[in-house]
């Protein structure tokens, strides 16, 4: 009997020793805590409608393409019409040291686009990013070749024949061959009838743009693009734009006023050889407009330091600070300077 009590005590303390049964589990429920509305996040807001290539605010963009129109910029050329309707103008230095323009447009529809002349490799760089129509008086046989290549771009020429390019008597040729810009919209085929990308990144207001808060005080830029163009711009605080001249004498519009700009960019890029020939086997010269390099960019009277990118002919402009972070410009016209790099140069004070 003892043995017997021993075994069901020591039976009974094995029974004790094991582990206890698990406790049932409750099933976790999610439920949607109520959180006060003034603790969230702000929803994103809407950005303004703006013009792709000012930035200025606009109720609705109109549904056309962006024109760059090739304008002489010689003595006999002066002043021309319709450049202070332009939303971008790039200077460029073609053959025999002379400069041209390439006029952009898409806010606004100028009466009179001229003088008008013939389209250059560098043009390229310019109206492919954006899908624009090239106006052009013409181009060299070879030179129409490498547009045609080119299915971001149609061709718009008044040696082709194109609605709304024409003669004026009141000048003589090849200083007379004008653009109706109304007319050449109707032009748009299919594949160039969207409005432009913006390329340029531009602030909501003047004074948000990146030399206005980060750069140095500037009054006059000087250039010296080649020796036979030397623009210069001096801010004017009145108008808070850049006051354009060719040398010492003012640049003036056919309409008498002075050439202004919201916003001025220099981009120094090297300049090689087209392999397309002028007159008398003279280099026509391109723009070698690829990969990065500097740039200065002034804005509200300052300057501030810049590089430019590009990975291509048709691929965008990018413009970017020293820590890679695009610069933004004041709302307004933009006028781009193409130096030839180790031979144009420009003074600031």
């Amino acid at each position: 009997m003892a043995l017997a009590g021993t075994l069901v005590a020591t039976l009974g303390l094995a029974a004790c020793s094991k582990d206890p049964e698990p406790a049932p589990t409750t099933p976790t429920v999610t439920v949607d805590a109520s959180v006060d509305p003034s603790k969230t996040d702000a929803p994103t807001p809407e950005g303004p409608i703006v013009y792709p290539l000012t930035g200025i605010k606009v109720d609705e963009v109109p549904q056309r393409p962006a024109i760059a129109v090739k304008v002489e910029n010689t003595a006999a050329a002066r002043p021309q019409s319709g450049l202070e309707d332009a939303d971008i103008v790039w200077e460029t230095v073609v053959e025999f040291e002379v400069p041209r323009f390439i006029a952009v447009y898409h806010s606004k529809t100028p009466e009179s686009v001229g003088p008008v002349r013939s389209a250059r490799p560098v043009d390229l760089h310019v109206a492919a990013p954006m899908h624009a129509l090239l106006v052009a008086s013409g181009a060299q046989k070879r030179m129409n070749i490498r547009i045609g290549r080119l299915p971001e771009i149609q061709s718009i020429s008044h040696d082709a024949g194109a609605a709304g390019l024409g003669r004026i008597s009141t000048r003589r040729a090849p200083h007379n061959v004008y653009a109706d810009l109304a007319t050449i919209w109707k032009s748009a085929d299919a594949n160039h009838s969207a409005p432009p990308s913006g390329e340029l990144k531009f602030a909501l207001e003047a004074d948000e743009a990146t030399a206005v808060v980060d750069g140095k005080g500037a009054k006059n830029i000087a250039i010296s693009l080649s020796s036979a163009a030397r623009p210069a711009w001096a801010w004017d605080a009145g108008s808070s734009t850049w006051l354009r001249s060719e040398g010492s004498a003012k640049a003036m519009t056919a309409a008498g006023t002075q050439l202004a700009a919201t916003n001025l960019v220099l981009i120094e890029s090297e300049q090689v050889d087209s392999k397309l020939d002028a007159q008398g086997g003279a280099m026509v010269p391109d723009q070698k407009f690829k990969g990065k390099g500097k740039a200065l960019v002034a804005t509200g009277g300052k300057v501030v330091e810049a590089t430019w990118k590009k990975a291509g002919v048709s691929d965008p402009l990018e413009l970017v600070d020293a820590d890679g972070e695009p610069i933004l410009l004041a709302p307004g016209t933009t006028w781009i300077e193409m130096l030839n790099k180790g031979k144009s140069s420009y003074t600031v004070d």
